[in-house]
């Protein structure tokens, strides 16, 4: 007898092929039980953010009002269309983009990081001073923090109190330079958030590294330029869009200083679609313009997450 000729036998489970049937079906159960305790935060997901989101976009095609209207019917793009062709919109996007470039680009990015370099070089006792004076400013509810800075920038505020002590010129900052007003408190109010991640991203740069730059003669600003900033590329990119999107949706600090006036010199995309909204009863525009301010929030992400993926 030759060795083809010896049968082999094979083993097989209880029930022969049906035993990898069963097996997937045990699968499937388990990977059905790991979704099962997200499952209500998913429909809470779904109830109310995704839910309001559909709604409210289907109400920016629609011509719906507050007032003086039986029923809203559907008008398809009249609403973005009369965005664009609108002077205070258009004027509304240029001071939503020179009020983040100035408050959180250029302002609390920068200051958030200059304010985390010194405390990395400064005593334990500076360290917690500073922190607890700027944190202060940044856990004030915005409209809080809003008139604080309303008495600080107006006609008979702190700040023309200090200029007349030092025989400087004062002004109504308010009404002379009020998208730079508005700004700078915005500067004051959310610096904290930047210093907090860049102390963070700061303590992780091993010393060694900075220690062996500043041996072989590199200065501050070299060490600056060439070791620290690509060590924390990343939580400059994270932070940077997450300013960014918050200052966008401001409105509360606005509202309490200005109320985007004079005028409409420091109205913002959103105290603009509030005020078609809810002022004028043009629920519908005022959708519409919450939808583009939506997308303008995304194009900065999109701008901010390719720029960290890219190779230092």
């Amino acid at each position: 007898m030759s060795a083809t000729d010896i049968a082999v036998p094979v083993a097989k489970g209880p029930g022969g092929g049906r035993s990898s049937k069963n097996q997937g079906r045990r699968g499937n159960q388990a990977r059905a039980w790991r979704w099962l305790p997200i499952a209500p935060a998913t429909v809470l997901l779904l109830l109310f953010l995704a839910g309001p989101i559909a709604y409210c976009a289907y109400i920016a095609f629609t011509d719906m009002q507050l007032t003086g209207q039986a029923e809203a019917s559907f008008v398809g793009f009249d609403n973005f269309t009369k965005a664009f062709g609108d002077e205070n919109f258009r004027n509304s996007v240029i001071l939503t983009l020179v009020f983040t470039l100035i408050s959180s680009i250029l302002g609390q990015n920068t200051l958030g990081l200059v304010l985390a370099s010194l405390m990395a070089r400064s005593t334990k006792t500076i360290r917690s001073a500073t922190g607890a004076v700027v944190i202060s400013a940044w856990v004030l509810p915005e409209i809080v923090a809003g008139f604080l800075l309303y008495t600080f920038f107006s006609k008979e505020g702190t700040l023309n109190e200090i200029l007349a002590w030092l025989h400087l010129p004062s002004q109504n900052w308010l009404f002379t330079l009020p998208i730079i007003a508005v700004s700078f408190a915005n500067v004051w109010r959310g610096t904290a958030f930047s210093m907090l991640v860049y102390s963070a991203a700061l303590s992780e740069i091993p010393k060694e590294v900075t220690e062996s730059a500043e041996v072989d003669g590199a200065g501050s600003w070299q060490r600056l330029w060439h070791i620290t900033l690509p060590m924390i590329r990343r939580s400059i990119g994270t932070n940077l869009m997450l300013n960014t999107l918050q200052t966008l949706s401001v409105f509360g600090l606005i509202w309490a200083m200005t109320r985007g006036g004079p005028g409409n010199r420091s109205q913002t995309l959103p105290i603009f679609m509030y005020d078609q909204a809810f002022n004028k009863s043009l629920i519908g525009y005022g959708t519409a313009v919450a939808l583009l301010l939506l997308v303008v929030g995304a194009l900065f992400s999109v701008v901010y997450l390719r720029l960290m993926r890219e190779e230092v």
